[in-house]
């Protein structure tokens, strides 16, 4: 069953992501579209990432979406999900596809689906959605045909966002502090993008794995310490500062210290709002998910900002930025929103302000982080995942609905079912249980003062699905 997750379509290619689904999909958002914009004209951004068959997905959705004659703007090689936003922004397009599974293993592929303020589609376009692709599913076919070309234009997405991201980012106050950044960009769509934009504004760069792998090393391209240690391994050899890396489409971030220590993005997140509003002067709105640091509540609280908890998905995250209501939104995944950029997660963006952040401090991100803790105190966390199976899923739905008021030993004081279920503590301890969006697991997330606490209440939370 063709189903809109956490952030888009994903599944194996062969199985579920064939040719033949990718027409249907296409076709129902081209019926989507006629039902919203009617007979006007429509353009649409077709991009798609790295892995394989990508290019040659787009290339069907260019088809399809030619025939029903609606203009594609066809990215001319595989680019970042951000710099897709900013065209359709800029263009003023109706709509995005993008041909990627972001992080997801090397056989699987997706379609991500962003509307025409450059967002991902929320919950109300996507289920729309898949009413239509179960509407014409019985009877779909196409027919073979050439595409209409008068439909089809191949543009740039990179020239314009590393123009838009000049003024984002100090990259005189980085280069002038003469550190040097290593760059893993996991052989993904932001090669000739995060290394480029550094290396043209005269800031030292070392990189690896800048080249098109659809394999991806054998690894899945997630910025997880695992997959991180060729990163770890250059920023010590060549003496760097900082390492930056991004996922397969360069949404999503991956950061390594001085030390060669891969920095959770929790805690990334966390300090980038602390220098924002410290150094920078920002004040707004602040956004987590629910799986989330609550160092963030800590910073919110301590400056008196409003905080504003969200499911899991950015798309949660960039509605309250359309609406103007937050200036800096955070997800564990290493999603970063922030205020006069994009409606849309951008890992380089982050990796930048991170690189700009050690500069304007002159402290190494190491102390940096050692300064958060002195100042809002040490929070640990950890995230395990664990294949959902149907006993799971039905001993997840009795916690939903008769939740204990203690657990590994201490009185819950809030349950929160935001999505799947939280259980907070004293002191900004908390555990979460939720089905995955994008995979057949279930996500344990928990944060705690302690190792010794922290291992405790995963440990009884697993024991409650068996």
């Amino acid at each position: 069953m063709i189903k809109f997750g956490t952030s888009g379509w994903r599944a194996v290619m062969g199985e579920e992501f064939t040719f033949h689904n990718v027409r249907l999909v296409v076709q129902s958002l081209v019926n989507r579209l006629r039902e919203k914009y009617g007979e006007r004209d429509i353009s649409v951004i077709v991009n798609y990432d790295t892995r394989f068959l990508s290019e040659r997905f787009a290339a069907e959705a260019a088809r399809i979406l030619s025939l029903n004659r609606i203009r594609v703007l066809l990215s001319e090689r595989d680019a970042p999900s951000q710099a897709q936003a900013y065209q359709i922004r800029k263009r003023g397009a109706q709509g995005g596809i993008n041909f990627t599974a972001s992080f997801n293993p090397p056989e699987y592929n997706g379609l991500k689906y962003n509307v025409e303020t450059g967002a991902p589609a929320m919950p109300v376009d996507t289920d729309a959605l898949e009413a239509e692709i179960r509407r014409l599913q019985p009877d779909f076919s196409v027919f073979p045909s050439y595409p209409r070309k008068e439909f089809i234009e191949k543009i740039d997405l990179r020239n314009d966002y590393l123009t838009f991201l000049q003024d984002k980012v100090d990259f005189e106050l980085i280069r002038n502090s003469g550190i040097r950044v290593g760059v893993d960009s996991l052989y993904g769509t932001s090669r000739e993008y995060l290394d480029e934009i550094l290396s043209e504004n005269g800031i030292p760069v070392e990189e690896i794995h800048g080249y098109i792998d659809p394999y991806f090393g054998g690894i899945a391209p997630s910025c997880t310490e695992e997959n991180l240690s060729e990163l770890r391994t250059l920023v010590l050899e060549k003496n760097c500062q900082l390492g930056i890396a991004t996922d397969a489409d360069g949404d999503r971030f991956g950061i390594v210290d001085e030390q060669g220590r891969v920095v959770l993005p929790n805690l990334i997140l966390a300090a980038l709002l602390e220098y924002l509003i410290e150094k920078k002067g920002w004040r707004g709105g602040i956004a987590r998910s629910v799986s989330t640091t609550h160092l963030i509540d800590r910073i919110a609280r301590s400056r008196d900002l409003p905080l504003f908890k969200t499911p899991v998905g950015f798309k949660f995250l960039a509605d309250l930025w359309l609406q103007d209501r937050i200036m800096f939104g955070g997800e564990e995944s290493a999603s970063l929103a922030l205020a006069r950029h994009l409606p849309e997660k951008d890992g380089i963006v982050a990796g930048l302000l991170t690189a700009e952040m050690i500069a304007s401090t002159g402290r190494p991100l190491s102390g940096i982080i050692d300064d958060l803790f002195r100042t809002y105190g040490e929070r640990i966390g950890l995230q395990k995942d664990i294949p959902a199976n149907p006993e799971r899923s039905r001993n997840l739905r009795r916690l939903l609905k008769l939740p204990p008021n203690r657990l590994a030993g201490r009185p819950v004081e809030n349950i929160e079912t935001i999505e799947g279920i939280k259980f907070d503590f004293a002191g900004d301890d908390w555990v979460l249980l939720r089905p995955s969006g994008t995979e057949p697991l279930v996500r344990c997330y928990a944060e705690a003062g302690t190792k010794k606490e922290l291992r405790a209440l995963v440990k009884a939370a697993l024991e409650k699905l068996g």
